[in-house]
């Protein structure tokens, strides 16, 4: 019998849902960063398998939103809820219970659908700290399973995708097997720049950025020419990218280049442009722009 069907993946900022992802589908397509909110859209993640075909929802991290593209995030984030098969709840075991966990726990209790309780980054606690953790969430909600894993080591996944077959209905294969995100390259790419930004700015430029890709074009030399210009809310921030003599742009090109090669699979030669949006996180036109479909 084979099987198929949806699981979202859901949690606080920062609690490892991006790297989870990648580790179970096995190659790099949502981005991830040691900063909350890296994720903003909702992206579809597919795992083939012999008997079946689980399509993960990477969602953006439920948090108290301070912008409208906040708002959105967290639309899109609770909306996953209804259309799915399972849950995974995903936590960090290396933080203590709090608001956040509180907030998305009141959130579960509006749905009937099956919750698995994923407790990650084990590795980095004593063993014996595991079960008093379970124990806590445990007198707060009936969980229909309860996985403690590590993403990045990628420990106990197996038995994680075990559990979340148990809850798929029989069906067919929604998408080739070769397939692994429903997200169009120019998506991925824009993403993979906007990592690497992260990883380079540290806490200097947080979330103020959003990268549009203006101009992607394959050449006749078997390259692809990409044009990219990344948007910031503040003078500041601009010149903090840039960098002296264009350094830290540079930095930024280099580190995204080879990861966009291996995801294209060609040569491209990358240019990047800065400008200044003011406010762009509040603008609503703004944000529809960049596909992120949001509601006046």
């Amino acid at each position: 019998m084979y099987k198929s069907g949806f699981v979202t993946v859901i949690g606080r900022p920062n609690v490892g849902k991006s790297t989870l992802i990648n580790k179970i589908i096995g190659q790099k397509v949502a981005i991830t960063s040691d900063k909350p909110q890296t994720t903003r859209s909702r992206i579809q993640c597919i795992l083939t398998l012999d008997d079946a075909q689980i399509i993960f929802l990477d969602t953006p991290g439920i948090h108290k939103p301070k912008f409208k593209i906040g708002e959105y995030m967290l639309k899109a984030a609770e909306g996953t809820l209804k259309e799915v098969d399972a849950i995974f709840f995903v936590i960090d075991a290396t933080e203590k219970f709090g608001g956040g966990e509180k907030y998305i726990l009141e959130r579960l209790n509006s749905t009937t659908k099956p919750v698995i309780l994923v407790v990650n980054k084990v590795d980095l606690i004593e063993r014996e700290k595991i079960l008093p953790i379970i124990a806590e969430y445990s007198t707060r909600r009936n969980f229909a399973a309860v996985v403690p894993i590590s993403a990045t080591l990628g420990t106990n996944l197996d038995a994680l995708i075990d559990e979340a077959k148990k809850f798929l209905p029989e069906g067919v294969q929604y998408y080739p097997a070769d397939m692994v995100t429903d997200q169009p390259e120019r998506l991925i790419v824009a993403e993979l720049i906007r990592e690497k930004i992260l990883h380079a700015t540290q806490d200097e430029v947080p979330h103020s950025i959003a990268v549009d890709l203006e101009e992607f074009t394959p050449r006749d030399n078997g390259t692809i020419f990409i044009r990219a210009t990344i948007y910031v809310e503040r003078e500041s921030q601009k010149g903090i990218l840039i960098g002296k003599g264009g350094a830290m742009l540079k930095q930024v090109g280099a580190a995204a280049r080879p990861e966009i090669e291996m995801l294209l699979g060609s040569k491209i030669f990358l240019d990047l442009w800065v400008k200044v949006k003011r406010d762009w996180r509040n603008s609503i036109s703004f944000l529809r722009e960049q596909g992120l479909g949001l509601n006046s």
